[in-house]
Protein backbone atom coordinates (compact mmCIF):
# COMPACT_ATOMS: atom_id res chain seq x y z
CA UNK A 1 0.00 0.00 0.00
CA UNK A 2 1.55 3.88 -0.97
CA UNK A 3 2.30 6.28 1.78
CA UNK A 4 -0.60 8.62 2.01
CA UNK A 5 0.40 12.00 3.18
CA UNK A 6 -1.07 15.95 4.23
CA UNK A 7 0.13 17.42 1.28
CA UNK A 8 -1.56 20.57 2.51
CA UNK A 9 -3.09 22.22 5.61
CA UNK A 10 -5.14 25.75 5.24
CA UNK A 11 -6.95 27.61 7.65
CA UNK A 12 -9.82 29.80 6.79
CA UNK A 13 -9.59 32.91 9.78
CA UNK A 14 -12.46 34.52 8.22
CA UNK A 15 -15.36 32.44 6.47
CA UNK A 16 -15.56 32.95 3.09
CA UNK A 17 -12.50 35.05 2.26
CA UNK A 18 -9.55 33.11 1.20
CA UNK A 19 -7.69 30.83 3.10
CA UNK A 20 -4.04 30.93 4.16
CA UNK A 21 -1.77 27.95 3.59
CA UNK A 22 0.11 27.22 6.55
CA UNK A 23 2.98 24.24 7.50
CA UNK A 24 1.76 23.18 10.62
CA UNK A 25 -1.53 24.13 12.64
CA UNK A 26 -3.38 23.31 16.44
CA UNK A 27 -6.16 21.13 16.62
CA UNK A 28 -8.08 22.76 19.19
CA UNK A 29 -11.87 22.40 20.15
CA UNK A 30 -13.51 23.62 17.53
CA UNK A 31 -10.45 22.76 14.87
CA UNK A 32 -8.27 24.02 13.00
CA UNK A 33 -6.54 27.50 15.61
CA UNK A 34 -7.98 30.43 14.24
CA UNK A 35 -10.28 28.72 11.18
CA UNK A 36 -13.39 30.41 10.85
CA UNK A 37 -13.52 32.34 14.01
CA UNK A 38 -14.37 35.77 12.23
CA UNK A 39 -17.72 35.94 9.63
CA UNK A 40 -19.09 38.67 8.16
CA UNK A 41 -22.95 39.37 8.57
CA UNK A 42 -26.23 41.10 7.12
CA UNK A 43 -28.17 43.84 8.80
CA UNK A 44 -30.13 41.25 10.76
CA UNK A 45 -26.41 39.27 11.42
CA UNK A 46 -27.43 35.91 9.39
CA UNK A 47 -23.85 35.40 8.11
CA UNK A 48 -22.50 35.85 4.51
CA UNK A 49 -20.97 33.78 2.08
CA UNK A 50 -19.44 33.56 -1.44
CA UNK A 51 -23.06 31.87 -2.56
CA UNK A 52 -24.23 35.02 -2.11
CA UNK A 53 -21.40 37.89 -2.15
CA UNK A 54 -19.01 35.92 -4.26
CA UNK A 55 -16.81 39.39 -3.93
CA UNK A 56 -15.72 37.86 -0.55
CA UNK A 57 -13.27 35.87 -2.77
CA UNK A 58 -11.24 38.59 -3.02
CA UNK A 59 -10.29 39.28 0.56
CA UNK A 60 -6.97 38.56 1.12
CA UNK A 61 -6.02 37.65 4.89
CA UNK A 62 -3.10 37.88 6.90
CA UNK A 63 -3.31 37.07 11.11
CA UNK A 64 -0.90 39.10 13.06
CA UNK A 65 -1.14 37.77 16.60
CA UNK A 66 -4.93 38.03 17.21
CA UNK A 67 -4.85 40.81 14.75
CA UNK A 68 -6.44 41.03 10.99
CA UNK A 69 -5.02 42.54 8.12
CA UNK A 70 -7.63 42.73 5.18
CA UNK A 71 -6.39 43.65 1.75
CA UNK A 72 -8.91 43.36 -1.28
CA UNK A 73 -8.75 45.37 -4.81
CA UNK A 74 -9.50 48.48 -5.00
CA UNK A 75 -9.88 48.72 -1.11
CA UNK A 76 -7.40 50.46 1.43
CA UNK A 77 -5.68 47.81 3.58
CA UNK A 78 -7.87 47.56 6.49
CA UNK A 79 -6.48 46.27 10.04
CA UNK A 80 -8.78 44.83 12.74
CA UNK A 81 -7.90 43.84 16.12
CA UNK A 82 -9.80 41.81 18.39
CA UNK A 83 -12.73 43.63 19.91
CA UNK A 84 -12.23 44.92 23.60
CA UNK A 85 -13.54 42.75 26.65
CA UNK A 86 -16.25 45.35 27.19
CA UNK A 87 -17.78 45.15 24.01
CA UNK A 88 -20.82 43.08 24.21
CA UNK A 89 -21.28 40.30 22.17
CA UNK A 90 -24.51 39.44 19.82
CA UNK A 91 -26.59 37.02 18.53
CA UNK A 92 -25.69 35.97 15.17
CA UNK A 93 -26.67 33.18 12.72
CA UNK A 94 -24.97 30.20 10.88
CA UNK A 95 -27.71 28.27 9.08
CA UNK A 96 -29.52 26.94 11.84
CA UNK A 97 -27.16 27.40 14.67
CA UNK A 98 -27.54 30.79 16.52
CA UNK A 99 -24.27 31.58 18.36
CA UNK A 100 -22.50 34.52 20.33
CA UNK A 101 -20.19 36.91 18.51
CA UNK A 102 -18.73 40.40 19.12
CA UNK A 103 -18.56 43.05 16.29
CA UNK A 104 -15.37 44.11 15.02
CA UNK A 105 -16.67 47.66 14.91
CA UNK A 106 -17.84 50.62 12.25
CA UNK A 107 -14.56 50.67 10.26
CA UNK A 108 -14.42 47.02 9.96
CA UNK A 109 -18.04 47.20 9.12
CA UNK A 110 -17.91 50.18 6.50
CA UNK A 111 -14.99 48.15 4.82
CA UNK A 112 -16.66 45.47 4.20
CA UNK A 113 -20.38 47.50 3.12
CA UNK A 114 -18.28 49.04 0.55
CA UNK A 115 -16.38 46.03 -1.06
CA UNK A 116 -19.75 43.83 -1.00
CA UNK A 117 -22.52 46.74 -1.74
CA UNK A 118 -24.73 46.12 1.10
CA UNK A 119 -24.76 46.68 4.74
CA UNK A 120 -22.88 44.19 6.76
CA UNK A 121 -20.77 44.01 9.22
CA UNK A 122 -17.55 41.47 10.50
CA UNK A 123 -17.54 39.91 13.93
CA UNK A 124 -15.29 37.79 15.69
CA UNK A 125 -17.25 34.19 17.40
CA UNK A 126 -17.24 35.36 21.48
CA UNK A 127 -14.46 32.85 23.67
CA UNK A 128 -17.51 31.00 25.68
CA UNK A 129 -19.30 30.76 22.53
CA UNK A 130 -20.12 27.10 22.25
CA UNK A 131 -21.57 25.77 18.76
CA UNK A 132 -21.54 21.92 18.92
CA UNK A 133 -22.01 19.48 15.97
CA UNK A 134 -24.11 16.98 16.72
CA UNK A 135 -22.64 13.35 17.29
CA UNK A 136 -22.20 10.86 14.36
CA UNK A 137 -22.11 7.36 14.66
CA UNK A 138 -19.07 6.67 16.92
CA UNK A 139 -17.78 10.30 16.37
CA UNK A 140 -17.40 12.55 19.63
CA UNK A 141 -19.71 15.01 20.02
CA UNK A 142 -17.24 18.34 18.59
CA UNK A 143 -17.63 22.21 18.29
CA UNK A 144 -17.02 24.20 15.22
CA UNK A 145 -16.02 27.95 14.65
CA UNK A 146 -18.10 29.51 12.21
CA UNK A 147 -17.04 26.75 9.29
CA UNK A 148 -21.02 25.66 7.47
CA UNK A 149 -20.97 22.56 9.51
CA UNK A 150 -18.36 20.76 10.33
CA UNK A 151 -15.10 21.11 12.10
CA UNK A 152 -12.86 20.27 9.06
CA UNK A 153 -12.99 19.09 5.46
CA UNK A 154 -10.79 16.74 3.64
CA UNK A 155 -9.88 16.11 -0.12
CA UNK A 156 -6.84 14.23 -2.03
CA UNK A 157 -4.95 15.27 -4.69
CA UNK A 158 -6.01 12.57 -6.64
CA UNK A 159 -9.79 13.28 -6.40
CA UNK A 160 -9.43 16.96 -7.76
CA UNK A 161 -7.08 14.96 -10.38
CA UNK A 162 -9.56 13.05 -11.69
CA UNK A 163 -12.49 15.53 -11.69
CA UNK A 164 -9.82 17.83 -13.83
CA UNK A 165 -9.59 14.74 -16.39
CA UNK A 166 -13.14 15.72 -17.07
CA UNK A 167 -13.40 19.62 -17.20
CA UNK A 168 -12.10 21.65 -20.32
CA UNK A 169 -10.19 24.00 -17.89
CA UNK A 170 -8.75 22.52 -14.91
CA UNK A 171 -9.93 24.00 -11.55
CA UNK A 172 -7.48 24.57 -8.19
CA UNK A 173 -8.18 22.94 -4.94
CA UNK A 174 -8.72 25.98 -3.97
CA UNK A 175 -12.35 26.15 -5.29
CA UNK A 176 -12.95 23.32 -2.36
CA UNK A 177 -11.96 25.35 0.78
CA UNK A 178 -10.40 22.07 2.18
CA UNK A 179 -8.45 22.18 5.40
CA UNK A 180 -7.18 18.86 4.78
CA UNK A 181 -5.78 17.99 1.27
CA UNK A 182 -3.60 14.27 1.01
CA UNK A 183 -2.21 12.45 -1.42
CA UNK A 184 -0.96 9.19 -2.52
CA UNK A 185 -4.56 7.62 -2.09
CA UNK A 186 -6.78 6.91 -5.15
CA UNK A 187 -9.39 9.16 -6.84
CA UNK A 188 -12.28 9.37 -4.23
CA UNK A 189 -10.45 6.81 -1.33
CA UNK A 190 -11.69 9.06 1.14
CA UNK A 191 -14.82 8.40 0.59
CA UNK A 192 -14.26 4.51 1.85
CA UNK A 193 -12.55 6.10 5.10
CA UNK A 194 -14.39 5.97 8.50
CA UNK A 195 -11.67 6.76 10.89
CA UNK A 196 -7.87 8.20 9.68
CA UNK A 197 -5.22 9.49 11.80
CA UNK A 198 -2.96 12.16 11.23
CA UNK A 199 -0.19 13.07 12.85
CA UNK A 200 -0.73 13.06 16.77
CA UNK A 201 -4.69 13.27 15.75
CA UNK A 202 -7.57 10.70 14.99
CA UNK A 203 -10.36 11.96 12.68
CA UNK A 204 -14.31 10.16 11.94
CA UNK A 205 -15.15 10.41 8.43
CA UNK A 206 -18.66 11.45 9.17
CA UNK A 207 -20.50 12.44 5.85
CA UNK A 208 -20.25 13.73 2.41
CA UNK A 209 -19.82 17.19 1.59
CA UNK A 210 -22.44 18.85 -0.54
CA UNK A 211 -21.25 21.32 -2.48
CA UNK A 212 -22.77 24.47 -3.41
CA UNK A 213 -22.28 27.15 -5.67
CA UNK A 214 -18.76 28.85 -3.76
CA UNK A 215 -17.40 25.82 -5.93
CA UNK A 216 -17.84 28.01 -9.25
CA UNK A 217 -16.40 30.89 -8.18
CA UNK A 218 -13.00 31.91 -9.54
CA UNK A 219 -11.19 32.85 -6.46
CA UNK A 220 -8.60 34.85 -7.85
CA UNK A 221 -11.32 36.89 -9.40
CA UNK A 222 -14.86 37.03 -7.41
CA UNK A 223 -16.30 35.64 -10.48
CA UNK A 224 -18.75 32.92 -11.01
CA UNK A 225 -19.20 30.25 -14.09
CA UNK A 226 -20.37 26.90 -14.09
CA UNK A 227 -18.00 24.60 -13.80
CA UNK A 228 -16.81 22.62 -12.21
CA UNK A 229 -20.19 21.85 -10.61
CA UNK A 230 -22.12 21.05 -13.57
CA UNK A 231 -19.20 18.27 -14.56
CA UNK A 232 -19.03 17.24 -10.73
CA UNK A 233 -23.25 16.71 -11.21
CA UNK A 234 -22.58 14.22 -14.08
CA UNK A 235 -20.78 11.70 -11.69
CA UNK A 236 -20.72 12.73 -8.35
CA UNK A 237 -24.73 13.46 -7.48
CA UNK A 238 -26.68 12.00 -4.71
CA UNK A 239 -30.22 12.64 -4.88
CA UNK A 240 -30.37 16.26 -5.04
CA UNK A 241 -26.86 16.86 -4.09
CA UNK A 242 -23.79 17.14 -5.11
CA UNK A 243 -20.56 15.27 -3.33
CA UNK A 244 -16.94 16.06 -3.82
CA UNK A 245 -14.96 15.81 -0.42
CA UNK A 246 -15.31 14.55 2.79
CA UNK A 247 -16.77 16.25 6.26
CA UNK A 248 -14.37 15.08 9.36
CA UNK A 249 -14.84 15.16 13.63
CA UNK A 250 -11.99 14.53 15.38
CA UNK A 251 -10.91 12.74 18.61
CA UNK A 252 -9.34 15.55 21.36
CA UNK A 253 -6.53 18.24 20.13
CA UNK A 254 -2.81 18.09 19.19
CA UNK A 255 -1.07 19.30 16.32
CA UNK A 256 -0.85 18.58 12.46
CA UNK A 257 2.15 19.15 10.28
CA UNK A 258 2.11 19.00 6.25
CA UNK A 259 3.58 15.93 5.28
CA UNK A 260 1.97 14.32 8.29
CA UNK A 261 1.45 10.61 7.40
CA UNK A 262 -2.43 10.12 6.78
CA UNK A 263 -3.27 6.06 8.28
CA UNK A 264 -6.39 4.89 7.41
CA UNK A 265 -7.52 2.97 10.84
CA UNK A 266 -10.97 1.91 9.52
CA UNK A 267 -13.40 1.59 6.78
CA UNK A 268 -16.64 1.40 5.31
Amino acid sequence: MSLITLSGLSVYPVKSARGIAVEGATVGPRGLDGDRCWMVVDEGRVFLSQRSHPRLALVSVTVQGKRLQLVAPGMPPMTVDPPPSDVAAAQVQVWDDVCDAVPAGHEAARWFSSLLGCACELVRMADGSQRRVARRGDAPEAEVGFADGFPFLLISEASLEDLNRRLARRVPMDRFRPNLVVTGCEPYAEDCWSRIRIGQVVFHVVKPCSRCSTTTVDQATGERGREPLATLATYRRVGDKVMFGQNLMHEGVGTLHRGDEVTVLDEV
